[in-house]
């Protein structure tokens, strides 16, 4: 590999990880546990009308996301991502001018959703799969990991500490121009694979199967319910933390440091998880992981010492870094990256929607019954689910052999980095 092409490849990862520190996982779904009560309390509605908002994101995305990957499978990824992440910045400072109605509350949330998922991380990920080949799980970790994690990280605390001094709305305005901060990186840097690596034979067109092939092997539908299972109840926890310990007595910058852990852990699990993917490639290797997510959600939900709560957030952020390192490298590795953006478009569709429904469904639960001990016990149930999903699938190997092909097979572009 070439200089020049060693330098891309540097650029695009740092463009892909900030970019995904400033997607709307960030901006928005880390940040709606920290303003859920002060606009249910400003507005006058229950929390289950703040959070539904989530719901309305993921019906969008649950649309948007195959289009979008579809589209990107055609035309490229990196103007697409652009007019999304400035988009998306736009749409939170239309937030910050919501009035009383929930109407009003909720069109202004649409337009976050619609250009976010444009900007999302399964659409960057797409880009970084093009790029990398021997080494993409770690590098899919590293620049979703540590982008969502710093992202997760910051974007709670800058929104408590502007909550407190100037409100919601001041905090939704701030971080909208933060997010708008990512534009100048996406348009320089976060380019499309180019069709051959200088200096090597042109590889050939890159192998994969297609939507409808997908849908008809038992390793999708597998893979779905899990990821759906995992992501969704994870995400879920995540949006609920402070909600949960600030109802238990915990103060608020305590409940914001366990967001930060959560978001710290997560990151660096999704570069560890990435690093021992690319060497042992199976599924399973994800059950622990798992495991220990549900211990985290129990201890939160039942603990309040301050060593308790910050291991399950520590926990919690090990199960969503797996969670999140895997389905990127799993949807490449089962299928090629032929139509890479159209499958992983379609499992960050569902994903996306069960993100939206269970934390609004969490709200709902406790509106009924002022606890959320009942919502949290229910996902860990979906997630021993999951567990038993991710043990039935095949090794990727061996499920790419018998579709015809190598699971490993190179795209156009690929930098294969040993």
């Amino acid at each position: 590999m070439s200089a020049s092409h060693a330098r891309q490849a540097a650029q695009v990862a740092i463009a892909a990880t900030i970019a995904n520190t400033l997607c709307m996982t960030a901006a928005i779904s880390a940040t709606i546990g920290v303003f859920l009560v002060p606009i249910a309390e400003d507005f006058g509605w229950p929390r289950a009308g703040v959070s539904g908002v989530l719901g309305l994101i993921s019906v969008i995305s649950a649309i948007s996301y195959p289009l979008i990957g579809r589209a990107m499978d055609r035309f490229g990824a990196r103007w697409l991502l652009l007019v999304g992440n400035l988009g998306l910045a736009a749409g939170i400072l239309l937030v910050s001018r919501a009035s009383g109605t929930m109407l009003d509350f909720y069109w202004r949330f649409a337009v976050v959703g619609l250009f976010g998922t444009m900007a999302a991380t399964g659409m960057v990920s797409k880009v970084v799969s093009n790029w990398f080949d021997a080494r993409r799980g770690l590098m899919l970790g590293v620049t979703a990991g540590v982008g969502n994690g710093v992202g997760a990280t910051i974007m709670p605390i800058v929104a408590g500490l502007v909550l407190t001094s100037h409100g919601w709305r001041a905090g939704y305005a701030t971080i909208g121009v933060i997010v708008a901060l990512a534009a100048p990186f996406i348009a320089l840097w976060l380019r499309d694979a180019p069709p051959a690596v200088q200096g090597a034979p042109a590889a050939p067109l890159a192998s994969g199967m297609s939507l409808g092939q997908t849908m008809r092997t038992s390793a999708f539908w597998l893979m779905l319910l899990a990821v759906a299972a995992g992501a969704g109840g994870m995400t879920a926890m995540f949006t609920h933390v402070v909600p949960i310990l600030t109802g238990h007595g915990v103060g608020l910058a305590q409940a914001t440091g366990v967001v930060a852990v959560f978001a710290l852990v997560t990151a660096g699990w999704q570069v560890v998880t990435g690093g021992l993917l690319d060497r042992f490639r199976t599924p399973r290797l994800l059950l622990p992981m798992y495991a220990s997510a549900m211990i985290g959600m129990v201890v939160l939900q039942f603990y309040t010492g301050s060593l308790a709560i910050i291991l399950a957030g520590a926990l919690l952020g090990i199960g969503m870094g797996a969670e999140y390192a895997a389905l990127s490298y799993f949807v490449s590795r089962y299928f090629g990256l032929r139509h890479f953006g159209t499958i992983v478009g379609a499992f960050y569709a569902v994903v996306a929607f069960i993100q939206g429904v269970a934390p609004m469904l969490m709200d709902m639960s406790f509106d009924r019954t002022g606890s959320y001990a009942g919502a949290t016990l229910t996902i860990v149930g979906a997630l021993a689910a999951g567990m038993v999903l991710l043990a039935l699938l095949p090794h990727p190997d061996r499920f790419a052999q018998g579709q015809g092909r190598r699971a490993d097979d190179v795209a156009p572009g690929d930098l294969v980095l040993a």
